[in-house]
């Protein structure tokens, strides 16, 4: 285990010879005695909306989003009911939070990770609690293309397709640049960047070919992907988490080139699972393209 002391999260390192999952850990770093602020960095118009202003501001607090999601949640949420979301690296941590927030809002949610046992059991937990949604786990190995191809076909027939894709999982090995192991590298790259466009692809395709015009793709990002730490063993790590901002950005130009409403956004942590439910309750032509959660020094 090590850390990104930018992010405040670690990425677990799986036991040896394990790849995704999408384990993850929010480290605490004093959130008792912080609060946290949310920018929204970037945005953009819908096809529709070329011309006007498309800055949507981002609740200034941890309170502030927790105050407007009952109401926005009645509002903004009710059109995803029934709906599907798959979650990535819904086993644990930051995914199963999302993944759980999803079915509280009464979506059908996909959550995957490369052992399903903590999913199953959020999945009885949710529904003991009565939660309106349902979760469903699947098991995929997202350093496999193929096991990704496997569960969008899955997804299609059992569930029709997706309407939101939540990329999650995430992997984090301690690998240098100058002494760093090639298959270190190769790991990170696969769960990081390619499962990550290869889930983004089938999304999309799965949304094009049921002409759904208001999906939705939410990639979670980390800090490192905006600023490279003095740590060596997280800079190959930091650079595929640059590559996710890259890509969330290049994805956003695609979409408007496409002239669809399907929108995309980066989130960094803390929090994801509240702000996950922020962004979606947006109406379908304000574009949030990146929510920055940062925390703040309390003022005393």
């Amino acid at each position: 285990m090590w850390q990104v002391p930018e992010d405040g999260r670690v990425e677990s390192r799986p036991e040896a010879g394990q790849v995704g999952g999408g384990s993850r850990r929010v480290l605490d770093r004093g959130r008792a005695a912080a609060e946290t602020s949310a920018v929204v960095a970037r945005g953009r118009p819908s096809p529709c909306d070329l011309g006007q202003s498309s800055a949507a501001l981002a609740p200034s607090s941890r309170n502030e989003v927790g105050g407007r999601l009952g109401t926005m949640a009645r509002a903004g949420m009710e059109r995803w009911r029934d709906r599907l979301a798959l979650v990535t690296g819904a086993s644990g941590g930051i995914g199963a939070a999302v993944a759980r927030a999803l079915v509280q809002q009464g979506l059908k949610v996909v959550g995957c990770a490369r052992t399903v046992g903590n999913i199953e059991e959020l999945a009885a937990e949710c529904k003991s609690a009565g939660y309106p949604g349902t979760l469903i786990p699947f098991r995929c190995d997202l350093s496999n293309e193929e096991d990704i191809l496997s569960m969008f076909s899955a997804i299609r027939c059992q569930h029709s397709g997706v309407d939101i894709c939540i990329n999650n999982a995430g992997l984090a090995r301690p690998e240098t640049l100058l002494s760093g192991s090639t298959s270190g590298w190769k790991d990170m790259f696969n769960v990081n960047v390619l499962a990550l466009s290869i889930c983004t692809r089938e999304a999309y395709q799965s949304m094009k070919e049921r002409k759904v015009d208001d999906g939705h793709i939410i990639n979670i990002n980390s800090m490192s992907g905006h600023r490279v730490a003095p740590l060596s063993v997280a800079h190959f790590y930091s650079a595929t988490k640059y590559a996710v901002t890259s890509l969330t950005e290049g994805l956003r130009q695609e979409l408007r080139e496409a002239q669809t409403h399907i929108r995309a956004t980066c989130l960094k942590p803390e929090d994801v699972a509240e702000a996950v439910i922020y962004v979606l309750s947006t109406p379908p032509h304000v574009q949030i393209g990146d929510i920055q959660m940062r925390p703040t020094e309390q003022v005393t």
